[in-house]
């Protein structure tokens, strides 16, 4: 028998590996569109520019809350309560928008690096965070979650909140293995998912599709699969109104 495999495995397995390349490439130009989708929605509200929806949402009692502001506190995960940054830790934060601005960093005595894919967030932080605490704040980059622009094993903590649930399952194990090459060993994660069984789940994901974020329902069972899939132990969980708060460690 011959020692060399017959011509026509060959081929098939050829054909496999490009049938999966084009499925690589294809899936790349989705998240690409997604992010591009997702950077001008986020544009927007930090530029406070007017939306327009169909009168059916703006009648929505949740669309009322977000034009009142009182939504963000149901929105919000408070990641420092199961993961509180410490003195002179090395922090990243994926999807951070302006949270610089808003957190108490300088409390913390943490070091701040943010990597984020509003332009005008970026902007933001990086013309007014240095200047808050030049120690502490280390810069944002623009960029997205399968791709982090830092080196390995470099990270203490790192954060990702309020924006797993606009992305497929597939995406966020592939942002998961990212953000496992950049933190130390032992190092935390920390990042919300959205919990489908919330009351409020649907009509937020109707209001954010029509604000050009269209949101994936996904069952914590299948995000718990991929947590595990990725080596990553739960250590701590907490519930949210809408969001599900998880802490990990690779």
């Amino acid at each position: 028998m011959s020692k060399f495999p017959e011509k026509p495995f060959q081929q098939n397995s050829f054909a496999s590996l490009s049938a999966q390349s084009a499925d690589d490439h294809q899936s790349e130009r989705l998240y690409a569109q997604r992010q591009a989708d997702l950077a001008i929605r986020f544009n927007k509200q930090y530029q406070s520019a007017a939306f327009e929806l169909p009168e059916e949402v703006e009648a929505m009692p949740i669309f009322q809350e977000w034009v009142a502001g009182t939504l963000t506190q149901k929105i919000t995960s408070p990641f420092w309560e199961i993961a509180q940054p410490q003195k002179n830790q090395r922090c990243l934060d994926i999807g951070c928008g302006v949270s610089f601005l808003i957190y108490p960093w300088r409390d913390w005595g943490a070091y701040f690096y943010g990597q984020e894919i509003s332009t005008v967030a970026r902007d933001a932080l990086n013309s007014r965070g240095s200047q808050l605490n030049s120690k502490l704040f280390k810069g944002v980059e623009l960029g997205s979650a399968q791709q982090l622009k830092y080196e390995n094993d470099f990270f203490d903590l790192a954060i990702a909140t309020g924006w797993s649930c606009y992305f497929p399952l597939d995406y966020w194990e592939i942002a998961m293995n990212e953000v496992k090459r950049v933190l130390k060993p032992g190092g935390i994660f920390v990042f919300d998912i959205l919990n489908q069984e919330s009351p409020l789940s649907e009509d937020w994901a109707v209001l954010e599709t029509y604000l050009g974020a269209e949101v994936f329902l996904s069952p914590i069972a299948e995000w718990e699969k991929i947590i595990k899939a990725t080596g990553a132990k739960i250590v701590k969980r907490k519930s949210g109104e809408l969001f599900e708060l998880y802490k990990v460690q690779f």
